[in-house]
């Protein structure tokens, strides 16, 4: 173990964040917050207090919008919303955009509802039609990646296994010792224990191995998980100048 810790600076970024680094339109957070705040009140009520209904969503609604959105309430029941979150969205015209919301309910389990935003000339945001109920986006099985080569160097195995066992167990020092200068690097905040490492494979430019690891946290819980290392060999010695992530991308 080193004595001081090197100095964490980043040169030349794993794959998955090159991958991150490409130019993307930037999102509009609070056109997405608003459509996720409309389907938390919309999928939220109590048959016995319909007004409460119709005032959480008056001042989305609108005169432009039948009251409570369209939403005429059963004779009884009631409906909470667990979770919510945008999943999926398109752009209808510029500054006008339909967000699919996934949310978790307590009675009708998880639905998935459309809701138009838009961005008014003012910069505020408005509802821009009726909700629409509608299917998941579009998802099958997990797929691993295509056959790749395992890694046969015994030295880099041990590199790969202590450095892994150090970042689960968030020991920082101990990791520093198999980093590269330029790495940077952010250990997990959830302290884990490395159990073994069943599968070690390289990637189709031999730059990074893909370890995929069965670990367990404090509480006994285990984990099968996946980790990315960017690996350099330097006068006959592997180092890690990567680990999964770029944390200041």
């Amino acid at each position: 173990m080193r004595a001081v810790m090197r100095s964490l600076r980043f040169n030349r970024p794993s794959s998955a964040a090159r991958a991150r680094t490409q130019p993307v339109a930037s999102p509009d957070l609070a056109a997405r917050g608003y459509a996720t705040l409309f389907a938390r009140r919309y999928l939220t009520w109590e048959a016995a207090r319909p007004a409460a209904s119709e005032n959480a969503l008056a001042a989305m609604a609108g005169p432009a919008l039948e009251p409570d959105a369209g939403l005429t309430l059963p004779a009884s029941g009631e409906q909470r919303v667990l979770w919510a979150e945008v999943v999926q969205e398109r752009s209808l015209a510029p500054k006008r955009d339909v967000y699919t919301v996934a949310a978790q309910t307590d009675t009708a389990g998880l639905l998935y509802l459309t809701v138009t935003v838009a961005r008014e000339g003012n910069g505020q945001l408005a509802l821009a039609g009726y909700p629409a109920f509608v299917g998941a986006p579009s998802s099958q099985p997990a797929k691993l990646p295509i056959a790749a080569a395992e890694v046969d160097d015994g030295a880099l195995t041990t590199v790969v296994e202590r450095a892994l066992r150090n970042y689960l167990a968030a020991s920082q020092e101990e990791l520093s010792a198999d980093l590269a200068v330029s790495a940077r690097v952010a250990v997990p905040t959830a302290s884990l224990t490395l159990l073994s490492i069943s599968r070690l494979t390289w990637s189709a430019d031999r730059r990074s191995v893909l370890a995929i690891v069965r670990a367990q946290d404090a509480r006994g819980a285990q984990y099968t998980l996946g980790y990315e290392a960017d690996v350099e060999e330097l006068h006959g010695r592997w180092e890690l100048s990567a680990i999964q992530v770029d944390p200041t991308a």
